[in-house]
């Protein structure tokens, strides 16, 4: 497997560090998880399968979990060894802890100058929010993404995927890889300064243009993004279920249009985005709330346009092309697991669904390191 023979530490908690470090070891890397002596949280939190919970799974598997108590001399003694071993090390401290652990770039660099050493922050290491504690939640709003959700009565509705989390983790994994890659060249390791706000904001390209453009906030219903173009939206049939027009081109509008019997509207949907399109969404509104999902999944399955119903979590996991993807695998004790979403054609990854109980390995990691 690709990252066979890499060594990582993982120190962190919760989400972004642990989602990344899963996704090394799913592709062959070897990763210690250091928890303190209460445990990783999510270990209990959520609901459980075998005993289990389903977000301790999905982001622990084919891990060796240990305990080290880092405010003693024996826990520093071990994991200076550890840094000996290691290639790379996640933590997702406040700023500042790692450094009065002793745990911190500088002590592992003088250890190990090869280690790669990334720190995962709410608001980086930097700046005058640096000692601000905050999840995914304080990111998004912080950040404006709150702000860009909207419920119909125009309020802030809450964001249902932890984008702030997720986003972070894979900006660590690419620092993390980068460093790697030019690694094998300088022979020197790197201090990765990720900051969960810094990721999120480079993820919207698409959606800045009114303050960078015009220094103005956007009118969510009248943006692209969000419902100002007619072919860009949500739209309820009969049945009280929706589905999602979500293609812009005009080649699109042509043939949704036409095969809906209005031609007439598609000079529309050649304008910007915003009130002019109204015409199309009401049309669109009415039409589509005269039949059913199934109905209108039946009409436009020959249309060339860019469509899907709204599914439930349920159905998009139980979907056909999910399983044909393997985007959900079941381990042996009926524990179910997200997929691997890299695939590579020579060495793909492989799913080990091992999962250590708190410090299950840590006798064994401490013979390893010549302690026992």
């Amino acid at each position: 497997m690709k990252l066979e023979g890499v060594r990582v530490l993982d120190l962190s908690l919760f989400l972004p560090g642990p989602h990344l470090t899963m996704v090394m070891a799913d592709h062959g890397a070897d990763v210690i998880k250091i928890e303190p002596p209460s445990g990783e949280p999510v270990r209990e939190v959520g609901l459980k399968q075998a005993g289990v919970t389903t977000w301790f799974r999905n982001t622990h598997r084919g891990k060796r979990c240990i305990v080290l108590d880092l405010k003693s001399e024996a826990g520093k003694a071990a994991f200076a060894k550890l840094v000996e071993w290691a290639d790379v090390v996640v933590e997702a401290f406040r700023p500042g802890v790692a450094k009065r652990l002793g745990i911190d770039y500088a002590s592992c660099q003088a250890i190990n100058p090869r280690v790669v050493y990334c720190a995962i922050s709410a608001f980086g290491q930097t700046g005058p929010k640096v000692n601000r504690p905050a999840h995914d939640l304080a990111m998004q709003a912080d950040t404006g993404v709150v702000s860009l959700n909207r419920a119909p009565d125009g309020t802030p509705a809450m964001p249902h995927m932890p984008v702030a989390d997720m986003c972070g983790s894979l900006m660590a994994m690419s620092g993390i890889l980068m460093a790697l890659l030019r690694r094998e060249k300088t022979g020197q390791g790197d201090y990765i300064d990720i900051s969960m706000q810094d990721a999120l904001m480079s993820w919207l390209p698409n959606v800045v243009g009114p303050p960078f453009a015009n220094g103005r906030d956007p009118v969510i219903q009248h943006e692209r993004s969000w419902g100002g173009n007619a072919m860009y939206r949500l739209y309820q049939c009969s049945d009280g279920r929706w589905l999602a027009i979500g293609g812009s081109e005009h080649k699109f509008a042509e043939n949704l249009l036409g095969a809906l019997g209005r031609p007439d509207l598609i000079h529309l949907c050649h304008q910007p985005p915003g009130p002019v399109q109204n015409p199309v969404k009401e049309f669109l509104a009415e039409t589509f709330s005269r039949r059913s999902l199934v109905e209108w999944t039946l009409f436009l399955h020959d249309i060339d346009v860019c469509w899907a119903p709204v599914k439930t979590l349920t159905e998009a996991f139980n979907d056909p092309h999910t399983a044909a993807r393997e985007m959900v695998w079941t381990d042996p004790d009926g524990g179910k697991h997200l997929g691997i979403p890299i695939k590579f054609a020579n060495e793909p990854g492989r799913i080990n669904p091992a999962l250590d109980a708190i410090g299950a390995s840590t006798e064994a990691v401490l013979k390893e390191l010549g302690l026992r």
